[in-house]
């Protein structure tokens, strides 16, 4: 008892001394208050319930959904039911499954005391995931149903989910057939929640945990990238381009914190080099871990000093110091308005996600009244938390645009999202089926989705700022459950501080 109150009186100076350094950045003026980011925090958890598949309970609160998939795996045999649909159609994709459990589970872990009023959704958000990933791993042994629905045949239709009647193919990897990227990552995501259940649920965390392993081990033992066993059902849509190393250490490194088990350490110094740990990746992404994991090791040098982990702390440093201006290493893209920009494609899911590592990495350093060394100049935690929070208030609305990237915040926000149950009548007030091809009038409508998909982030402007809101400019208008998890995080942070 006596330890955990120190380690959140720790955790409260650490945020007190956070809080004082960002009042005296943002003296002079701040677009959003505290209740803006709060309010956009609640938001950009409720979105989740728009996403859901499966059978939805009486709390939901986005009620223009309602019940889908409820016959997915049986086919085969298997209960798939539940889970999430990645973006604006009706697939269940494992991988960014994963990494959006893995990332709503570390803003929690790193800023869950910062969202005591929303705790409650954001662990809901988690387990609604989570339950799912647990049958998906333990259903048949030696085998990993990574996926629900043929997205080619699912995106040929225009439908809601609550009328699906494309093929609910089931994808799976197995010993034979591997997949260690999408393994690794599944392993990542029940590992970090575990930790957040650790209190609450104590036997569910255990389960949590306990599968994970079996999870990694699986993974690992039988390597190979699930793009090769899987091909055209799983690329071009999320292909594993970096490989599988990065997540077997992103999933060993989640291991390791949350079960301190000194194999997962061993692990992770025996194969760090052959993994990743020495390469300079300037992304962090469903597909590419490796900033991610740097940040994540370099916790252990910074607040306990584990020489092991020096390695990850000098990388982080790296990644951090590419997206500064004026520092030697500097090389990222911004926009004239300042936007952080990655590629054309979804680029606000390299924002959120960048924004995040940023604030943990200031919370890291903050620890040890550290700072990021960048050649010969050093950087604060102070800077990278103001460059996060130039980034969380352009998606919120601080932009040249004058337009919030949250759909239901703010005055102006986008319209005509890229998503299929958002855009089609809700099936409450229009009840009768609407078949695969009649939905597309309802895609290229001018008129603006009749169903508001309230704190779904979307893809984003390009690089010179401007956003065309069109429905069918996919690129740019289509929400994802993996832009929004890491800026839960950013935006606890900020509703704190």
């Amino acid at each position: 008892m006596g330890l955990k109150m120190a380690s959140a009186t720790k955790y409260s100076m650490v945020m007190q001394i956070l809080s004082l350094i960002l009042c005296l950045l943002t003296l002079s003026c701040s677009a959003f208050t505290s209740k803006d980011y709060a309010d956009a925090l609640a938001k950009s958890i409720l979105f989740y319930e728009g996403q859901r598949s499966g059978k939805l309970p009486s709390s939901q609160r986005l009620t223009w959904r309602g019940d889908s998939g409820l016959s997915d795996g049986s086919s085969y045999h298997v209960d798939l039911v539940g889970g999430y649909y990645d973006a604006g159609d009706n697939v269940k994709f494992g991988l960014p499954m994963a990494f959006t459990t893995t990332l709503l589970a570390w803003s929690v872990i790193e800023f869950g005391n910062s969202m005591p009023s929303q705790i409650g959704n954001a662990r809901a958000a988690i387990r609604w995931s989570t339950d799912y990933l647990l049958k998906a791993a333990t259903a048949t042994p030696g085998t990993l149903y990574v996926q629900v629905g043929d997205p080619n045949m699912d995106h040929k239709c225009w439908e809601r989910p609550e009328d699906m009647d494309t093929p609910r193919n089931v994808y799976k990897v197995s010993k034979q057939n591997p997949g260690s990227d999408v393994a690794a990552e599944t392993a990542a995501a029940l590992a970090a929640a575990s930790i957040v259940f650790k209190d609450s649920d104590p036997s569910y965390s255990t389960k949590l945990l306990q599968t994970a392993m079996k999870v990694f081990d699986f993974a690992d033992s039988y390597r190979g990238s699930y793009s090769d066993s899987l091909s055209s059902v799983v690329c071009p849509f999320y292909c594993s381009y970096s490989g599988y190393h990065d997540e077997l250490l992103w999933g060993a490194s989640w291991i390791h914190r949350a079960s301190n088990n000194a194999s997962y350490l061993a692990y992770i110094q025996s194969n760090g080099q052959t993994m990743g740990a020495d390469d300079d990746d300037y992304s962090f992404s469903w597909d590419d871990k490796r900033a991610g994991t740097k940040v994540l090791l370099s916790k252990d040098f910074l607040e306990k000093n584990t020489e092991e982990f020096q390695l990850y702390k000098r990388h982080s440093d790296n990644y951090i110091c590419s997206l500064i201006p004026g520092t030697s290493s500097f090389q990222a893209q911004y926009t004239p308005g300042g936007l952080f920009y990655k590629g054309s494609e979804s680029n606000l899911q390299y924002v959120t996600s960048t924004a995040f590592l940023l604030l943990t990495y200031a919370k890291y350093l903050s620890s040890n009244g550290g700072s990021a060394s960048c050649g010969t100049s050093t950087v604060t935690a102070e800077r990278l938390i103001s460059l996060a929070k130039k980034q969380v208030d352009y998606i919120l609305g601080d932009n040249p645009a004058k337009m919030s990237y949250m759909v239901g915040f703010g005055d102006k926000y986008p319209l005509h999202v890229h998503h299929r149950g958002s855009s089609l009548p809700s099936v409450r007030t229009h009840p009768d089926h609407i078949a695969c091809s009649n939905g597309f009038q309802y895609l290229y409508s001018a008129s603006p989705n009749p169903n508001v998909l309230v704190g779904a982030i979307l893809g984003g402007p390009n690089n010179r700022d401007s956003f065309a809101d069109d429905r069918n400019n996919y690129q740019q208008s289509e929400p994802a459950t993996y832009i929004n998890a890491p800026f839960v995080g950013a935006l606890a942070f900020f509703s704190a501080n």
